[in-house]
């Protein structure tokens, strides 16, 4: 199934705006650039998954696996399920699930999901030269396993959606690295994320909720966070340098969102083990912006609930939400839902960018 799970589309251009390019008020004094403040320690009680009404006459079957949440930086409680006919599983090496695969044939509404309440805070790679990060021979020769597990293609039964194999996105790649005389996986890595900024639009196209391919993606040159991700995931692939898909929700007070973005592996000496955040969907002009906001950190409002294996049933278990069986005279109506509620924000920072290219929160 090749459908994105959407909640409202008008809330998902709204969000990813206003929180992709949250920080472009800043200030300059002596070669140092300094952010508005913004929050960088919330805590907030999340619920999500399906509100599902079942009518009509005859059996029917929901299946359904609702990720359980992870952040960063932070503490996550066990979350409680909503309805207590569930299995825990793990899907795709990392990802536990409360899976239900309920049959009946009797009328009922179900709430199928979970609630938690999540402490987190803002986690940031403070060099921008990367000078710990590893090449990206080293990265190959050090790490086999995972550049095997990173760095090939993935798709379902009739699409390629990451494709480090597409020579259009392998003749880009190449010639950034040609261009800028480095093989540092950080400075390249940063370097594709500009050529990404420069050269492509983030746009929602809530009329058609297909998850592009990278190789559409970079032909109209324009997506939404799951399609600019596909496209960065699948340049930095070409090269060697691993990368792989993450997908959760944006916190905005009493509102959360789907959203997908991309950790790259640079060494392990930065960011999570080896790790950084890359943030695909910023909306700014601004490159330099978009650089110190949106690469190697990820923000306090990011809520994890997926993260790929590199394999082709991950990527479908990704595209795969909520489904059901009935027979013709049933009826099945299914509503996704995200509510957060107790909000609150526990401490906020101003982003700084030294001369030096060091980065740290004040």
């Amino acid at each position: 199934m090749n459908k994105k799970i959407t909640f409202t589309s008008l809330i998902l251009v709204l969000v990813t705006l206003i929180l992709s390019g949250c920080l472009d008020f800043f200030t300059s004094n002596n070669d140092t650039i300094t952010y508005e403040s913004h929050p960088t320690g919330v805590s907030y009680t999340i619920s999500y998954g399906y509100s599902v009404n079942c009518s009509g006459k005859g059996r029917y079957t929901l299946k359904y696996d609702c990720d359980l949440p992870e952040v960063l930086e932070g503490i996550v409680d066990t979350p409680f399920a909503l309805n207590n006919d569930y299995e825990q599983k793990t899907l795709a090496t990392f990802n536990v699930v409360y899976s239900w695969n309920i049959s009946n044939t009797i009328n009922k509404e179900y709430n199928l999901g979970l609630t938690t309440t999540v402490e987190a805070e803002s986690y940031l790679v403070s060099d921008l030269n990367g000078a710990n990060a590893l090449t990206i021979q080293e990265i190959i020769h050090q790490y086999p396993k995972l550049v095997d597990q990173y760095t090939q293609a993935q798709s379902n039964d009739s699409i390629t959606f990451i494709d480090p194999e597409d020579e259009a996105i392998q003749t880009i790649s190449t010639g950034v690295i040609n261009s800028i005389g480095k093989n540092n996986a950080f400075i390249v890595a940063k370097e594709l994320f500009k050529w990404l900024k420069q050269q492509t639009t983030y746009h929602s196209h809530s009329d058609n909720n297909n998850v592009q391919s990278a190789s559409f993606t970079l032909q109209c040159r324009t997506g939404d966070c799951d399609d600019l991700s596909f496209l960065y995931i699948s340049l930095c692939r070409s090269i060697g340098i691993p990368a792989r898909f993450i997908k959760g929700i944006l916190i905005e007070e009493d509102i959360g969102t789907p959203h997908a973005w991309v950790e790259v592996f640079v060494g392990p000496g930065i960011g999570k083990d080896g790790w950084i955040t890359v943030e695909c969907a910023g909306v700014s002009g601004n490159i330099e912006l978009e650089v110190h906001q949106n690469f190697g950190i990820e923000q306090a409002n990011y809520l994890r609930t997926y993260m790929d294996d590199g394999s082709n049933e991950s990527l479908n278990i990704s595209l795969t939400g909520f489904y059901s069986i009935y027979e013709t005279n049933r009826v099945i109506e299914a509503e996704a839902f995200v509510e957060v509620r107790n909000y609150y924000i526990v401490k906020s920072n101003q982003l700084v960018i030294d001369k030096n290219g060091n980065r740290f929160y004040k």
